[in-house]
């Protein structure tokens, strides 16, 4: 199975709700370990069970990614509870809907910190610690960030998550480049609009439903879209594929 993460450990970031809920169940389920990462661990409580009545194993770790220390910090505690983390998904992330001109500096501020520097620093302490383990001759780091559709096409009223989402595109790439002899595999997704708890009201809402009919599909995508592609680059069989940016948009930015 190109999918299976046997053997792996597998931390997601921002693992508490959203997509990173769905993440890090298709995870457990594909095999791996499963080191569950936000700032609030209690919410994380109920996913580490769900995990480990299904056979899997996890762990439940506090984390707050645009904090340095805290990033450090959990993944000290993953791997002592887990083992060395193999694969790393880099999906937590913020949006604060507004116009340019009407966006306050420290909601701005907020986003950059969660969507560019949370990144930033997840994938580097999750580098160090492969690198660390030998990633260079065994060619075994795997490490995937989550983009946006609006890492490349323009979302109305979304200026700070655009200018993030699209600093996160080529932020993968770099890293693909510069720890290309390193053994480590950065790659980057970019869903488009996927219905979730969070966003399901005003996708059903007129505004919304006009937004829908503008796509190809007249569809939004469902979490379950994003799992093949997402685990396949986690896992071993992804050995040749770094530097890359997958649109997972079911053609909506076309």
């Amino acid at each position: 199975m190109i999918n299976d993460l046997t053997g792996r450990t597998v931390l997601v970031t921002g693992a508490s709700s959203g997509l990173g809920r769905h993440f890090a169940l298709a995870a457990a389920a594909a095999g791996a370990k499963v080191a569950l990462a936000a700032r609030r661990k209690d919410r994380l409580v109920d996913l580490k069970a769900e995990i480990e009545q299904a056979g899997g194993q996890a762990a439940a770790i506090e984390m707050d990614v645009a904090n340095e220390a805290s990033v450090i910090a959990g993944f000290d505690a993953a791997q002592e509870e887990l083992g060395t983390i193999t694969s790393v998904l880099a999906n937590a992330g913020m949006n604060y809907p507004s116009s340019a001109l009407g966006i306050p500096m420290e909601e701005f501020d907020k986003v950059v910190d969660v969507n560019v520097r949370g990144v930033f620093i997840t994938a580097r302490e999750a580098a160090k610690r492969m690198i660390a383990d030998g990633s260079a001759e065994k060619g075994h780091g795997r490490i995937v960030l989550v983009g946006s559709v609006g890492s490349h096409s323009v979302m109305d009223k979304l200026v700070a998550y655009n200018t993030t989402k699209a600093g996160v595109l080529m932020m993968g790439k770099a890293l693909a480049k510069e720890w290309a002899l390193k053994g480590i595999n950065v790659n980057t997704i970019c869903p488009g609009w996927i219905k979730t708890e969070l966003n399901t009201e005003w996708l059903e809402s007129p505004a919304g439903q006009k937004l829908i009919d503008t796509f190809p599909r007249k569809r939004v995508m469902e979490p379950a879209d994003l799992l093949p592609i997402t685990l396949y680059l986690l896992s071993d069989a992804s050995r040749a594929i770094t530097g890359g940016g997958f649109e997972l948009d079911d053609g909506s930015s076309l």
